[in-house]
């Protein structure tokens, strides 16, 4: 080795050191980290590492950071997805005298004085979030000087550029762009746990764009702490008992994993009940809350968390203890990112799945993120290139029927695409040519089909699951572990006590979630025809409802979804869905501002019930709503009808424009039920079977009142989430 090698190695163990809070000299990189530092620091390369979590991967861009700012290098822009993730490395640079600074939802106040640090050259490393490379401000202002000046860019969870990995994000297509802007010789680093081979080479081949070909190191994906197992029980509250009677066996502290965020708040709110020092961590969960939780947790004042996938990437925590998923991810990928949490700094750590029989009713549910057809994004072409101006997303869905957050990520594409390009004011057409390619499109979908098969084949196995893991993964050396429940025999104990059973099933029994009414109608209304927009006047508002449950609970969710899916058979109400909603409709009647609370504001006693029409569950609805008016000694008065064929259910889960463009004349107070409200003025309890977006209830009510009925009080069977 070379005197200036040898050197270069002296003083990036010296960072090192100081780094890990270690004496100088007692630390050391490892062959396979300093590979890494030195191509990007002697050699200038770009580099594509795949590790396994745990591995060191910031150790890597860190130390390379220091080196080179040391060598008069500009500042290191590290794209990560996950405020968890930032808030960790800017307190890990701060040991080793890296002054890092963040940019993210979270702190826009900060922005500008951050930006002003960088033009001085205060800040050693800038952590920024895929979605500001979105931002028309920061990609026309900031991001081009941040290319001009930039001394190391790293890519973190890197397998977010390849629309083949588990968790690709538009957003990250925008690095693209960014790439090819930077100056010759500004090494890159792309880091990742879960790439596998096709991944790897795509990420690999968009990094060496217009640079040469990218350094790939890749290790095994073994994780010689974890000890992996599988226990197989029969429902959502065995599950529920199981955690309660068996989470302080576990070690330490750790993560208590769950599908949908309504499980985690159901999950955290019974082990509360038992006792537990648990939080919930999910997408709902505010920003001060979160800092709350990982404070908590990362100093063991916590049991665990109750996260939804929010945590799945960046939460470092080295002596985490356990992982336990209630519920299965849809990707093995996903599943072992997730796990990968935990034994980071330990000998030792369990992880558990506790799978469920609603688990793919759940991955069918949130299974709307493919790419939309040719004929809705040429649509969306269509719309920006005559529109004459530049259109909001808002504007945009009254002219394609297309859920938001699916606009939303497929503009992104087709702006990395060149199709569109984001603006001041919204979107506008490109007029570039853009072809369809269906068959990466479908090549994709069948691609998360078999990750879903593969996560099936995991639960029910006989060989070892971390080899199993591995495999998925492309990791050539994938071997039997020797530790997981198939090799070692089974380590976890299913039994549950008859107490714990009775709390949990009590638990996930209690019904009732409150259902937020709609109070402005949406933007582009009377470009359809519809002439509704602002602020839905107060007197044909509806009111603040209830539900049994919500379709992503693993309570009344999972007695829900038989009923509701769309092949169900119509029948009248079963008994227990009845009794459950009397039950919603007490405590309702007696919660503050309830009918029956002495509150000023509250909106009285229903004096008659109504039905919304149902085309799939005509005997569903009607007979719950006559059976509510029976027991509550109400007047049944009648349903509301539809005036054509098509029918309130033909939008199906379109965005809200065209939602309500399709109930739009759809709906209509018959003669009977006109006369009935007439007769019966004052609140009316109003039943349907499920809401999703709210704009049924938003449109029966304003036809209610405009009849001259009464505060319109929706009780349905269940919401979306």
């Amino acid at each position: 080795m070379h005197t200036d090698t040898l050197d270069l190695r002296a003083e990036a163990d010296a960072v090192l050191a100081e780094l890990v809070g270690a004496p100088e000299g007692s630390a050391r990189l490892r062959e396979d980290q300093w590979q890494a530092v030195e191509a990007l620091v002697r050699e200038r390369r770009r580099a594509l590492v795949v590790q396994r979590t745990g591995w060191g991967k910031s150790a890597v861009y860190f130390v390379a950071t220091a080196l080179l700012r040391r060598r008069g290098s500009g500042p290191t822009v590290i794209i990560s997805p996950l405020l968890a993730l930032m808030r960790n490395q800017v307190e890990s640079a701060a040991r080793a005298g890296i002054q890092a600074r963040t940019i993210n939802s979270a702190n826009p106040e900060e922005w500008e004085t951050i930006h002003e640090e960088v033009g001085r050259g205060e800040t050693d490393v800038l952590l920024i979030s895929p979605e500001r490379l979105n931002s028309v401000d920061f990609r026309d202002q900031v991001l081009p000087r941040l290319a001009a000046t930039t001394g190391l860019l790293v890519v973190d969870e890197a397998h977010c550029i390849s629309d083949w990995g588990h968790d690709f994000r538009p957003d990250y297509r925008r690095l693209r762009s960014m790439l090819s802007e930077l100056p010759a010789g500004v090494p890159v680093l792309a880091t990742t746990a879960t790439a596998n081979a096709r991944v790897t080479a795509d990420v690999a081949e968009q990094l060496g764009t217009g640079a040469g070909e990218a350094l790939v190191l890749r290790g095994p994906l073994e994780r010689e702490s974890l000890r992996l197992g599988v226990v197989h029980l029969p429902d959502a509250a065995h599950r529920m008992a199981w955690l309660a009677e068996h989470l302080e066996d576990l070690r330490g502290s750790g993560i208590v994993y769950t599908l949908t965020v309504a499980a985690a708040e159901e999950t955290t709110a019974f082990l509360r009940g038992r006792g537990f020092r648990v939080a919930s961590y999910t997408g709902r969960t505010e920003n001060a809350d979160r800092l709350q939780a990982e404070a908590d947790l990362r100093e063991n004042r916590v049991k665990a968390l109750v996260a939804t996938s929010a945590l799945g990437m960046g939460y470092d925590k080295p002596d985490l203890g356990f992982v336990v998923h209630l519920g299965s991810p849809s990707s093995p990928i996903a599943y072992y990112q997730q796990v990968g949490r935990a034994g980071r700094g330990v000998a030792h750590a369990d992880v558990l799945l506790l799978p469920g029989k609603e688990d793919e009713a759940i991955w069918r549910f949130f299974a709307d993120s493919a790419f939309p057809p040719e004929a809705r994004v040429r649509e969306t072409l269509t719309a920006l290139a005559t529109a004459g101006r530049p259109l909001s997303v808002p504007a945009l869905e009254a002219a394609v029927d297309l859920r938001r957050s699916r606009l939303e990520s497929m503009l992104k594409v087709l702006d990395v695409d060149g199709a569109v390009q984001r603006v001041k004011g919204g979107w506008t057409a490109t007029g570039a040519e853009w072809v369809y390619d269906a068959e990466r499109y479908a090549w994709v979908a069948r691609q998360r089909a078999a990750e879903q098969q593969a996560m099936r084949e995991y639960a029910s196995t006989s060989r070892c699951r971390m080899e199993f893991l591995r495999r998925q993964l492309d990791d050539e050396g994938a071997a039997p572990c020797g530790r997981c429940d198939n090799c070692a025999g089974p380590w976890a104990d299913p039994a549950v006590s008859a107490d714990a059973l009775t709390g949990a099933a009590k638990e996930l029994d209690r019904p009732g979630v409150e259902v937020e009414p709609r109070r402005m109608w949406p933007t582009g209304m009377p470009a359809l025809g519809v002439q509704l927009k602002g602020r839905i006047p107060a007197g044909e508002q509806c009111s603040p409802g209830r539900a049994l449950g919500r379709l992503s609970d693993i309570g009344w969710g999972n007695r829900l979804r038989p009923l509701l899916t769309g092949d169900a058979p119509d029948g009248p109400v079963p008994d227990d869905v009845l009794r459950a909603a009397v039950s919603v409709l007490a405590a309702w009647a007696s919660s503050p501002g309830g009918w029956a609370s002495p509150a000023p504001d509250g909106p009285g006693r229903p004096v008659g019930v109504v039905a919304v029409p149902s085309r799939t569950r005509p005997e569903l609805v009607g007979s719950l709503a006559r059976a509510l008016a029976d027991i509550g000694r109400l007047p049944f008065l009648g349903s509301l009808t539809y005036t054509g064929p098509d029918g309130a259910g033909a939008a199906g889960r379109s965005n809200s424009a065209q939602r309500l463009r399709a109930l739009s004349g759809a709906l209509a107070v018959p003669g009977e039920l006109s006369e009935a409200l007439a007769g019966a003025p004052g609140p009316l309890l109003l039943v349907d079977d499920y809401t999703e977006s709210g704009w049924t209830l938003a449109v029966a009510a304003r036809l209610l009142r405009q009849e001259g009925g009464g505060p319109v009080l929706p009780l349905v069977l269940a919401t979306s989430g």
